[in-house]
């Protein structure tokens, strides 16, 4: 007793779930032949997905059929493959077991099958002669064609089951599954004909399509089907009946072979013959001539159909006629992404398939569910449709040979490619595993059955279920990532709305399309599409694939021209490098995003072209401008990894480059304001000045403690992308006698160095706006800044300190003066007549003599009537009048002030909108300015081109600059009326 439950438990370990029956099968082989020859019988059994099954099943075989079970015992190849396939498929043991003949299919060597060679043996089987140009069976014979298919479903299900690796393997068996169909479907054609008197009358071809069509059927699966007929002609070539007859004999056949692959004998069942992808679906005719099926797909197919037919092929009957009918369509297949609706028809009915799925089933869905096999076969089909117009590479109908072509050609990256086709294939074999045990069609992963899980990761060859379904779940995540950047793709959707001629970028439509697109110079655009599109690299290749659309999203730009040949030059630059044209091509919306930001802006274009790595920036969208400490982390952290100062300047001054570039394209992709782009670059500036400051008093003994009070826009956080900094330098006092000079040779450095020409932007730091102005000292320690606002400032001086704020260095420092100065900018009893006074003198000689010579004022958006300094310098005396008792108005910004002026009765709600709009509209004509041309200008421009550019930066729509000059000019019309009444005093 002890020694029974020692083996027991020994078969227990080996993986039997039955140990004790399965004892009382083994112990007569161990007594019969001896352990080690017992040993070799049972290690088959041991490495099948279920011993126990495939013990029982191999023991019914030897009580039944005792010399078949010998004879396969004596042929340890054989032996191997029945073991396999009784552990792995309790439908095809029981089979072997009642038709032991089919174990001979196990003989030998277990390559592939030829298609030919299937056709001839399933021929063969039904008494048809296999090179008779119209095989005809004999009559009565189906259950022969039954049998036959299965003896032949038994080899390929050991060369499947007994494959190293089963996910290599699977599209080969998914292959020779479809040969099998086709050679099923021709000899159930051919006792059809046995049956039906007059069939030599009519040309019937049976076209496959779905995964018949592709050669990628499953173990058990529906084959779709169409049928096509015509009548048989005599010696001159004429018909032998007339197309109605031919029809209605065609349907006879066409049923026949319906009912006989799907009847259950004694011998078995095939599958169902599925013919519901036909014109019209069920409700259509079975069987159609060539001219009808012309008719309704020139007329009445939707696109759905189309799609369905990129995977037609003939499969039986008459072979020439099924390919008259795949060339009368293939025109149509590879036209139908030519509608503008296709993409998003295929994308809907993706939606709505997983929407239907039964939710107690959709985390189980192996087919359909999201992640699943449905979404790579979509993924591929789609990309096929819509690149396979211009790229004939792409035709083929199977997913797997479309998947390796689009990686071939570019469409689709190799690791993608390579991550898709490894969960397409580990889905596609746990799917034919769960359809092998019972034959039955199913897409169901049963999740809740342990034995069956058990069973499913052994025969896939993984340790345990919980390490399939690990593996399962990953693939699912992988094709759904993959499914939703591909399937979703802007670029496909950009590609699909551009006709197909237009697509394949040959001379003639390129120069075409270039010109109606809006390019100007287009032999100049020719030659940037040729260099970049020319040969057979894969970059080639993938750039050949971006272009079209590439050329659209240009042409929604200002300068197309110039889009391209930004385009051009970014990619010489980084066309080898491996991320840029994949994430081009890959990352949501870069490209487009790519595109636009070339075509509108030379500024972003000239801050991009010096360090080409950062359209980085755009792979997952425009990303946000960055917050200011995140930003001086950035710069700091470089700056260390220098120890030459004028090296780590030259590091910050590269971060700070990256950065307005960030604010650039999150302003020309609008996804920042005009308030957040002004936050934005104050910070850069701010984050520029005070790392910079930290190397330039590096080697400084006891270096003083410094600030830097930001003045004008920088103070009032809305730096422009060409403003100065303008600042005030403040040293702490301190007993140190060289602190003074300490402090000017770090300021005189800091401002050598962000100012110096170099391939980054420079940076002035303006210090005008110090006491005495040029003529007065350069830093100034905080006690003299108290005696200076003390005893002699001037009121002009009282206006500028009304933007005075913290910008760089020490904040302690810079609060102390700050506070300091409060009760000059904030006067007690506000400004004295004479003050009032003296700022409207100043801002009248400022009108008179900064006006540039020969500028229209009219356009000039900062010195104009109604311009921003009219608005500024009005926002200005109100609050240098009203701030000491409104202490809302202590803000240096000067739309916060505006609206604190509003909310306080200071201005008429009317008058602060006035003043509001043209400010604002200022603001943004001035930065457009600067994105646009590459440098600053506050002159709206007179070119019609430029000024046409202008306008589309700012949101105009085609043709309506007019309607932006009139903004301007009303918004500065009323601004100025404000102006007069408010400062000047004019009623």
């Amino acid at each position: 007793m002890d020694r029974r439950a020692t083996k027991a438990g020994q078969l227990a370990r080996k993986g039997f779930a039955e140990p004790h029956q399965a004892l009382a099968v083994i112990e007569p082989w161990f007594a019969e032949h001896g352990e080690e020859a017992a040993r070799a019988l049972l290690a088959p059994v041991i490495a099948s997905a279920d011993p126990d099954l495939a013990l029982a099943a191999l023991a019914h075989l030897a009580d039944e059929h005792p010399d078949v079970f010998g004879a396969v015992r004596a042929d340890p190849d054989r032996w191997r493959r029945l073991a396999l396939v009784c552990g792995a498929s309790a439908a095809l043991g029981r089979h072997v077991c009642v038709h032991p003949d089919a174990t001979e299919a196990l003989a030998g060597p277990l390559e592939p099958a030829d298609a030919d060679a299937l056709r001839g043996t399933l021929l063969t089987a039904v008494g048809a002669d296999p090179d008779a140009p119209v095989p005809l069976a004999e009559a009565g014979r189906a259950d022969d064609l039954r049998l036959a298919y299965r003896r032949a479903l038994v080899r390929i299900a050991a060369r499947d089951l007994d494959a190293e690796d089963p996910l290599e393997t699977m599209p080969s068996v998914a292959r020779e599954l479809a040969d099998l169909a086709d050679a099923t479907v021709e000899a159930a054609l051919a006792l059809a004909r046995a049956e039906t008197p007059g069939h030599e009358q009519v040309r019937l071809a049976v076209l496959a399509m779905g995964k018949t069509g592709a050669r990628e059927l499953n173990y058990v699966s529906d084959v779709d089907v169409i049928h096509v007929a015509e009548p048989a002609l005599d010696a001159a070539g004429e018909p032998v009946v007339s197309s109605g007859e031919a029809l209605a004999l065609a349907t006879k056949l066409a049923a026949g072979v319906a009912r006989i692959c799907s009847a259950h004998t004694g011998a078995g069942t095939i599958w169902q013959v599925d013919a519901n992808l036909r014109p019209e679906g069920k409700n259509g005719p079975l069987v159609r001539s060539l001219a009808s099926m012309a008719t309704y797909y020139e007329k009445w197919a939707k696109n759905w159909e189309f799609q369905a037919l990129l995977k037609a092929r003939p499969m039986a009957g008459d072979r020439a006629l099924g390919q008259e009918f795949v060339g009368l369509v293939a025109p149509h297949v590879w036209a139908v992404a030519d509608d503008p609706a296709f993409v998003g028809e295929s994308q809907a009915m993706r939606r709505r398939v997983i929407a239907l799925i039964p939710a107690r089933e959709a985390d189980v869905e192996i087919k359909l569910g999201a992640g699943g096999l449905r979404d790579t076969e979509f993924t591929v089909q789609l990309l096929q449709l819509v690149h396979g117009r211009a790229d004939d590479r792409l035709r083929v109908r199977g997913t797997f040979e479309g998947l390796e072509a689009l990686v071939a050609c570019g469409y689709v990256g190799r690791e993608d490619g390579e991550q898709l086709s490894r969960a397409y294939r580990l889905q596609r074999v746990l799917e034919h595993r769960i359809q092998l045990f019972w034959l039955r069609r199913t897409h169901l992963m049963p999740a809740d059955d342990p034995a069956a899980l058990r069973r499913l990761a052994r025969s896939t060859r993984h340790p345990d279920a919980a390490a399939l379904l690990a593996a399962w779940r990953q693939s699912t995540r992988q094709v759904l990532r993959l499914h939703q950047r591909m399937f979703y793709s802007p670029l496909l959707e950009a590609v699909a709305r551009i006709p197909s001629a237009a697509v394949r970028l040959t001379s003639e439509s390129a120069q075409t399309r270039l010109r109606a697109l809006g390019f100007n110079d287009t032999a100049a655009a020719l030659r940037h599409i040729e260099a970049l599109s020319t040969g057979f690299s894969r970059r080639a290749e993938i750039q050949r694939q971006l272009l079209p659309a590439m050329l659209g999203w240009f042409a929604s730009g200002p300068n197309p021209d110039h889009g391209l040949l930004a385009f051009r030059q970014v990619s010489e630059e980084l066309g080898d490098t491996a991320w840029y044209l994949r994430a081009l091509r890959d990352e949501g919306a870069m490209a487009e995003n790519l595109a636009r930001v070339l075509a509108t802006s030379r500024f972003a274009v000239d801050l991009l072209l010096r360090a080409p790595q950062t359209v980085q920036m755009l792979s997952g969208g425009s990303e946000p401008p960055r917050q200011f400490a995140d930003i001086l982390a950035s710069m700091e952290a470089v700056a260390r990894r220098h120890e030459n100062p004028v090296d780590a300047i030259a590091a910050i001054r590269a971060v700070r480059r990256e950065e307005l570039l960030r604010v650039a394209m999150a302003r020309i992709l609008q996804t920042a304001d005009l308030a957040a782009v002004g936050d934005a670059l104050s910070a850069i500036m701010s984050a520029t000045l005070d790392a910079a400051l930290g190397v330039a008093a590096r080697d400084i003994e006891n270096p003083p403690r410094l600030a830097l009070i930001a003045m004008g826009r920088w103070g009032g956080r809305e730096v422009s992308y060409a403003s100065d900094a303008d600042a005030m330098v403040v040293v702490a006092d301190s007993e140190d006698d060289e602190a003074l000079a300490k402090a000017n040779r770090i300021i005189t450095r800091l401002r050598d160095w962000l100012r110096k020409p170099g391939a980054d932007p420079a940076l002035e730091l303006d210090l005008d706006l110090r006491p005495e102005g040029k003529g007065g000292p350069m830093v100034r320690t905080l006690a003299s800044y108290r005696a200076y606002y003390e005893r002699w400032s001037s009121t002009w001086e009282a206006q500028a300190l009304v933007r005075a704020a913290h910008g760089a260095g020490d904040r302690e420092l810079s609060r102390a003066l700050l506070g300091a100065i409060d009760v000059v900018r904030y006067p007690e009893a506000g400004l004295a007549r004479r003050q009032v006074t003296e700022i409207r003198k100043l801002k009248a000689r400022m009108e008179n003599e900064r006006l540039p010579r020969g500028a229209d004022p009219r356009r000039h958006v900062k010195l104009g009537p109604g311009g921003l300094s009219d608005v500024e310098w009005t926002i200005q005396l109100l609050q240098l009048e009203y701030a000491h008792a409104e202490p809302g108005l202590r803000t240096t910004r000067s739309m916060a002030a505006l609206e604190v002026l509003e909310a306080t009765g200071h201005l008429s709600q009317a008058d602060a909108a006035d003043l509001r709009t043209a400010w604002t509209l200022a603001s943004r004509i001035r930065n457009a300015a600067m994105l646009l041309r590459g440098r600053a200008s506050d002159t709206i421009p007179t070119d019609a081109r430029e000024l046409a550019a202008l306008a589309d930066l700012l949101g105009y729509p085609p043709g309506e600059v007019s309607t932006f000059t009139d903004d301007w000019a009303r918004a500065a019309r009323h601004a100025r009326a404000v102006m007069d009444r408010v400062f000047w005093g004019l009623r």
